[in-house]
């Protein structure tokens, strides 16, 4: 019997951004940001956004409010981003959803189509027993990845010196590895030449 999730968003946007001198989640793209950006990516695909914020939370927050996206602030951002990435997916379950599309704010969204592509793989991938589904480009692992309510509770579970890839080794075999030919799945913006050079392109 085919299983129907409930799906929220969840955005990564907590780091201090320390290499490009300033937050990424505000960096212009497009007609907004990269948080504005990764919202719009989003929304047709899940019921609820919510943004995980640091320190910066108070800045970030016009931008959720306007795109009636919600803040959740993971109060020891020191900790890392596997830190950020727990308080988004308990906030997940505490509003009654079984499954999130993850992105990280330090990059140019994925395209539509990508994101469309990926839902649909994971639908399919729970009928086969799979917890989620993870981009592939040019041999790289990438983001958004898509989990369902299994390695939701594996990632909560585990310990504060984990990292997400360690849970993801953990559980490889449960992992549906999808490629895409969207490059934006493996871009990392850190650097203001990287971002100088995305946006020359």
């Amino acid at each position: 019997m085919a299983r129907s999730p409930s799906f929220a968003g969840v955005i990564l946007a907590a780091g201090e951004s320390s290499r490009m001198g300033r937050d990424k989640a505000l960096l212009p793209w497009g007609d907004g940001t990269f948080l504005s950006g990764a919202i719009a990516m989003l929304k047709p695909h899940v019921e609820l956004v919510i943004v995980v914020a640091g320190k910066n939370a108070n800045a970030l927050a016009a931008i959720v409010n306007t795109a009636a996206a919600n803040l959740a602030e993971n109060h020891r951002p020191e900790r890392g981003q596997f830190s950020s990435l727990q308080v988004g997916l308990q906030e997940v379950l505490n509003r009654g959803r079984d499954a999130a599309i993850v992105a990280l704010v330090d990059r140019p969204p994925a395209d539509a189509r990508t994101v469309a592509h990926l839902k649909q793989e994971f639908l399919a991938a729970v009928d086969h027993d799979q917890w989620a589904v993870v981009p592939e480009h040019d041999g790289r692992h990438g983001h958004p990845i898509l989990v369902g309510r299994e390695m939701i509770e594996a990632f909560l579970r585990a310990p504060d010196s984990a990292t997400a890839r360690d849970v993801e080794h953990a559980h490889q075999q449960k992992i549906a590895y999808v490629h895409v030919a969207d490059p934006n799945v493996v871009q990392n913006v850190d650097t203001p030449e990287q971002y100088g050079s995305l946006t020359r392109e």
